[in-house]
């Protein structure tokens, strides 16, 4: 649905009943949209564990903080 600016005012809380049925409410100025109502998304999403792409992981070579303790020394030298 596309309305104007000026009707949206005037009908607010119409608007947002329809969209709360699941319409799509298209704000238009001078022909041109500047804003759309949608529904809210239904459900979380949730992301995938990384717990097994981390065990995955090893490390190699000295802690990342004693390498920049160590350049930090350096440069102060």
């Amino acid at each position: 649905m596309n309305i104007n600016v000026k009707e949206a005012r005037s009908q607010f809380a119409a608007l947002l009943n329809r969209v709360q049925e699941g319409d799509e409410v298209s704000i238009l100025r001078h022909g041109k949209e500047v804003a759309r109502l949608i529904p809210p998304q239904r459900g979380v999403r949730h992301l995938p564990s990384l717990k097994a792409f981390r065990s995955t992981i090893r490390m190699k070579g000295e802690p990342l903080s004693s390498l920049v303790i160590r350049a930090r020394g350096e440069e102060r030298c």
